[in-house]
């Protein structure tokens, strides 16, 4: 079959990840469509023809993407990501598509809604498929059952949800029993590197790559909480990086798993592959604070690891409990300490609205940051994504309203409240959150003597301190962190 895979023009110019857990705006950052390279590599070796549109990296305008389709067509599904925040900006993909070709399948992915699989249907005419759960499992899936019987064969195909007529069917869920290790490498060849980039890892060619997914711990506000964690093999990751270096030059990788070091073994077995190999690649993890210590910090900095982000979320630990969180404040202070130690720059998440939230926890978060001064930080409003905890414990407070929008789930802008502080007092916290970083002597103090320990990465702080001044100053923080 002739496929598309397409990731949505930016939104109002503003760039937009759309991976999974990560669906979100971001002005500082353009992220590779990693899930859509990995479907084009599957769907290729099931010997179908495939084209994938990267609208966000190449910044292309509907017009352009018009002329896309006509030069494609005439083809026969349509897939594409979008977000709840850029959703009517996505959405029209799915008109574009049936524009040129109303026989075409066109099929939606978004990890976030997934609950309200109806209502994104029945408010989107031109969408057929709501492709729910893992896309590698139920997009190829999907396809070959398209392939050989048509729309009627959809009720076969497990994890979507789909129309006829002004009925919306939801098959069963699809089992998540794909194995990581057998998928073939991304069809990296399939979009332009060049395009990508993100202000922590400063400059060079960039990608991100997923070696694992999912995440057995409980967070109330997380969307992939107690999913499954399914690892690739050091074996199976090397070979990914081998490609990456060799074959596309690139020379700085994100490693974007919820936890990279929640298997501590398999982390360190990749480092010293890393090592051995000389492959000299610069990278960057997400993991939890309970999840390292000084030994395999001291590794990862000698494979390459030049910089990791730790949820930290909060500085209260009535706040994490309330969270479940399932790790404490000293922890978190540790991490970060043997972190800079070891000389990795230290990026800290935090969520600003978590329960329980008041001044007095949020200056308890302020003073954790002025105590342990990570290199950068990050904070955002809870939100309240839907099928999360957080989201029932709003929803019975009377914290969120009957007829919440989740066009706007936006991380910079507040949609709940907490008992004691409104959405108003909520969103002017995390401005002095960060004004209370970004301006204070002893944390730039701190940058500029990682700078003379590590020269070579001025370029990163020059160009990180920059955009966050710049998001600051001139965008009072809203579509960037």
């Amino acid at each position: 079959m002739n496929i598309l895979l397409i990731n949505p023009p930016r939104n109002d110019g503003i760039p937009v990840i759309r991976e999974d857990r990560c669906e979100i705006t971001d002005r500082t950052s353009v992220i590779p469509p990693y899930s859509l390279m990995q479907l084009a590599s599957i769907l290729k070796k099931n010997r179908h023809e495939v084209t994938l549109i990267d609208a966000n990296g190449e910044n292309l305008t509907y017009p352009r993407i018009k002329e896309h389709l006509a030069r494609c067509a005439p083809y026969d599904i349509v897939v594409f990501r979008f977000t709840p925040t850029t959703f009517d900006n996505d959405m029209r993909i799915a008109s574009l598509a049936k524009a040129t070709n109303h026989r075409a399948l066109t099929v939606g992915l978004c990890w976030t809604l997934q609950s309200f699989a109806e209502e994104i249907l029945k408010s989107c005419d031109s969408l057929d498929v709501y492709a729910l759960g893992e896309s590698e499992l139920v997009v190829p899936d999907l396809i070959e059952t398209f392939e050989q019987k048509g729309f009627e064969g959809l009720r076969e195909v497990r994890g979507i949800a789909y129309k006829i007529g002004d009925v919306v069917v939801q098959t069963e869920r699809s089992k998540n029993d794909i194995d990581y290790n057998l998928l073939p490498i991304p069809a990296f060849d399939l979009v332009n590197l060049r395009n990508y980039r993100n202000k922590a890892t400063g400059f060079g060619r960039f990608m991100i790559l997923n070696t694992s997914k999912g995440c057995p711990f409980g967070c109330i506000y997380c969307t992939v909480r107690r999913t499954k964690w399914k690892a690739k093999s050091a074996d199976r990751v090397l070979s990914e990086i081998r490609t990456l270096v060799r074959d596309y030059y690139v020379n700085v990788i994100s490693f974007f798993d919820e936890s990279f070091t929640l298997d501590k073994q398999r982390a360190a077995d990749i480092c010293q592959r890393l090592i051995n190999e000389r492959l000299n690649v610069v990278w960057y993890c997400n993991t939890r604070v309970d999840c390292v210590d000084p030994d395999l910090l001291k590794l990862m900095r000698k494979a390459g690891c030049r910089g990791i982000s730790y949820g930290v979320e909060s500085g209260s630990q009535k706040i994490l409990e309330n969270s479940k969180k399932g790790q404490n404040i000293e922890q978190a202070r540790k991490a970060i300490l043997w972190t800079k130690a070891a000389g990795i720059k230290t990026y800290a998440s935090f969520i600003v609205g978590l329960p329980g939230e008041t001044w007095n926890t949020v200056k308890a978060t302020l003073q954790f940051v002025k105590n342990t001064r990570p290199n950068g930080a990050q904070f955002n409003v809870a939100v309240p994504y839907p099928k999360t905890e957080l989201y029932e414990i709003a929803k019975t407070n009377g914290w969120i309203t009957e007829n919440l929008d989740w066009k706007a789930f936006y991380q910079h802008n507040s949609v709940m409240r907490t008992a004691q502080l409104s959405p108003s007092e909520l969103d002017q916290a995390r401005k002095l959150l960060y004004r209370s970083l970004y301006f204070n002597p002893a944390w730039v103090w701190e940058n500029l003597k990682f700078i003379i320990r590590n020269p070579e990465d001025i370029s990163v702080a020059i160009r990180y301190y920059y955009d966050s001044l710049k998001n600051y100053l001139i965008y009072d923080m809203h579509h960037g962190h």
